[in-house]
């Protein structure tokens, strides 16, 4: 598991694999901001088991169409065997660098460990844990061990709640209709899924 990143750096993405033999590799996107891998310049880089990270420079970066990777060329890293020493590297910007969003915008770190509320029972069922990106971006939530109770017994008052350990993260489409509110201030999302998406 991933350490927390101080609030001066936002996570942007993470190496996942080499890419050919002459020091190219595969990064799995934390960003809806394809400039941020496309655009040469200074980035930093946070290895596995440091807690500082160092800057790189960004030579290029191409998107890997069907992958939903982008393929990203550092300076200073030219073998193979150099990109697999970073495997599982992350890529940070500094928290003063993050882009201005449009309305409906939000950043990808500002989602993560909000709490998932139902539209229609108003009850908070989960959290979510991660994005994915993938055509259209999926929030990742982790719902809590009595979702079934909660969703069977809306009327019940306060009940205790437990994160399930063993159930994997339920994946919902982040669009409108099925995630109306984005409450950042608040630390909320409501949902409302159509029949069928939730378990239980």
């Amino acid at each position: 598991m991933n350490e927390a990143l101080s609030d001066d750096w936002i996570e942007i993405g993470r190496i996942v694999a080499p890419q050919g033999l002459n020091g190219e590799m595969r990064v799995y996107p934390d960003t809806d901001f394809p400039e941020r891998f496309l655009e040469p310049g200074d980035r930093w880089l946070l290895k596995p088991g440091h807690t500082e990270p160092e800057t790189v420079k960004l030579i290029s970066g191409r998107y890997l169409a069907g992958k939903g990777l982008y393929v990203i060329k550092l300076k200073g890293v030219n073998y193979r065997d150099q990109v697999e020493a970073l495997r599982e590297a992350r890529l940070l910007i500094a928290a003063s660098d993050r882009l201005v969003l449009e309305p409906g915008e939000f950043h990808v770190a500002d989602l993560v460990g909000l709490t998932v509320r139902l539209q229609t029972t108003d009850e908070d069922i989960g959290t979510v844990v991660d994005i994915y990106s993938a055509g259209n971006d999926l929030l990742a939530i982790e719902l809590f061990s009595d979702l079934a109770a909660v969703t069977a017994k809306p009327d019940i008052g306060q009940t205790k709640k437990h994160k399930s350990k063993s159930a994997p993260p339920v994946l919902i489409p982040f669009v409108e209709e099925i995630v109306p509110v984005v409450d950042i201030d608040a630390g909320y999302v409501v949902i409302n899924p159509p029949p069928g998406l939730l378990p239980g």
